[in-house]
């Protein structure tokens, strides 16, 4: 093919497209790393828990989820 074929929504001539669902895996690098130094504290306490460590639990869980948003918008196109 050319390579100026032109695919989805990016630029033309770079056969490119834009994947906006791609968006979703930055959630979890969010919860883990932006966030963390708002939330590192022990206090208050959750279900027993440190903050913290209730913080990171849901991040974990919120993970997967993220990921298969990401997989269910790529496998659309």
């Amino acid at each position: 093919m050319a390579s100026d074929d032109h695919r989805g929504d990016g630029p033309p001539g770079t056969g490119r497209r834009r994947r906006p669902q791609l968006l979703w895996l930055a959630v979890p690098y969010v919860l883990y790393l932006g966030a963390l130094p708002l939330v590192n504290r022990v206090q208050p306490v959750v279900f027993g828990l440190p903050f913290l460590f209730v913080w990171l639990l849901g991040a974990t869980l919120l993970t997967p989820v993220a990921v298969w948003l990401t997989w269910r918008g790529d496998h659309r196109r």
